[in-house]
């Protein structure tokens, strides 16, 4: 295995029904729970893990749930090897959104 295969997709908004909680830490701790089961049943026992924020101009943080999947994948029993930030980071972006004088509330 390669490792560019997509074996399993799963998301918060999958998960839950309202839309505000599709980025919550629950949403993302029972898309990676659904994950590892299905890891499981495939015969995969052990994973690296690729973490991406928006990246860019915008945001070069993980989201709220990030955190919360890879521990749920810890927890479901996975070996996890290695943890990989692969945010894309400008050498030299485009303009930030939001003017010269930014958001003004």
């Amino acid at each position: 295995m390669s490792g560019r295969e997509t074996m399993v997709r799963r998301t918060g908004g999958m998960e839950v029904k309202a839309d505000r909680d599709e980025s919550s830490p629950y949403a993302a701790m029972m898309a990676a729970q659904k994950v590892a089961e299905r890891l499981k049943e495939l015969g995969v026992t052990a994973l690296h893990i690729r973490l991406r924020a928006t990246g860019g101009s915008r945001t070069k943080t993980p989201g709220p749930g990030a955190q919360s999947a890879m521990r749920a994948l810890a927890r479901s029993g996975l070996k996890i090897g290695r943890i990989e930030d692969c945010t894309p980071i400008p050498t030299d972006g485009t303009r930030k959104k939001g003017g010269r004088r930014g958001r003004r509330l």
